[in-house]
């Protein structure tokens, strides 16, 4: 297996290809990210390369030169803006142009037989009516004013799934949301506060995860896949794990409370991106990525923690050795 992975800089990216290397049937990993250095050290399997995708000269001369010169077979499309607060044109063509020009190119390409995209939780819609288990048929957000954010991940999805059934096999990851820093996860963001703010009323489950791309790197089964993490549990729960104040307010307060929030202290948390399902909530169903591609979920998330909880730890961990 020959691999080229886009957004290889990101954590996301990162993870992926720390993956791909760890398995003895990656031959190769051409990795493609914005950084004019490599994001981690050098391997004999690993090739990196800095190039913005956006421009199609550029996206046209990796696919049709290198990605053909050694025989790439696998594409792994992780690349997304990443900047809740960011819009307008440059961030539609990263998020939207860049996936629709890569996956029409592979239809053409000589050596490429596999392209997984990398989707979000965040495309479903989430109603009063819909049920808490998201499978892959449920509907998708196609509301009117919904942020850019939201808007140009449903476009992207959409424009991938339009090419299932051809050549090359595809396989669409919704994955839950990732919580680690510099992943534009807005859950990480939200829990940064000491104080979490929480619709009067509401206590949604939430659903995030680890990794988990090369099973789909491998497989042959097509289609649009769930990929759930690991730990599912209310939204207070969350808030009280990370040790922080939970207030409930009520729901039309949380969007100019939080708009204030980054105005002082520049966090990137947007209420009216999340308000959906902090409202209604919503699990994905891994059914299908279980059965076809193999993918269970098993690495529980490390919750971000205050300063003062990690030394109480780590004082009390000295204190047990020194006991013992």
């Amino acid at each position: 297996m020959r691999v080229l992975v886009t957004g290889a800089t990101t954590p996301l990216g990162l993870a992926i290809v720390d993956a791909l290397l760890a398995t003895a049937d990656t031959e190769l990993v051409l990795a493609i990210g914005r950084e004019s250095n490599p994001p981690t050290p050098t391997a004999s399997r690993l090739v990196y390369r800095s190039a913005d995708l956006t421009h199609p000269r550029v996206l046209h001369d990796l696919l049709w030169g290198e990605t053909r010169e050694r025989a790439i077979d696998v594409v792994i499309h992780a690349m997304q803006h990443r900047a809740s607060g960011h819009r307008g044109a440059g961030v539609h063509a990263q998020n939207v142009d860049v996936t629709r020009s890569l996956v029409l190119a592979c239809e053409h390409h000589p050596t490429i037989r596999r392209f997984v995209y990398r989707s979000f939780s965040e495309v479903y819609a989430l109603h009063h009516t819909t049920s808490n288990l998201i499978d892959e048929e449920s509907p998708l957000d196609f509301t009117e004013y919904v942020p850019q954010w939201i808007r140009d991940r449903v476009e992207a999805d959409v424009g991938v799934c339009a090419h299932l059934g051809g050549s090359p096999s595809i396989a669409v990851l919704r994955c839950a949301e990732i919580l680690a820093p510099s992943s534009g996860s807005q859950l990480l963001d939200y829990l940064q506060s000491r104080v979490c703010l929480r619709p009067l009323g509401f206590d949604p489950m939430v659903n995030v995860l680890s990794v988990a791309f090369v099973l789909a790197a491998r497989s042959t089964a097509t289609g649009i896949f769930n990929i759930p993490g690991f730990d599912t549990l209310p939204l207070s729960s969350a808030i009280a794990i990370c040790r922080r104040a939970d207030i409930p307010v009520p729901g039309p307060m949380m969007s100019p409370l939080y708009a204030l929030r980054r105005w002082v202290a520049n966090f990137e948390f947007r209420y009216e991106i999340n308000a959906q399902r902090f409202h209604f909530g919503g699990v994905l169903d891994g059914t299908r990525a279980r059965t076809e591609l193999g993918y269970v979920p098993h690495t529980a998330v490390s919750w971000p923690q205050p300063w003062w909880a990690l030394l109480v730890e780590r004082l009390r961990a000295e204190r047990a050795a020194d006991a013992s």
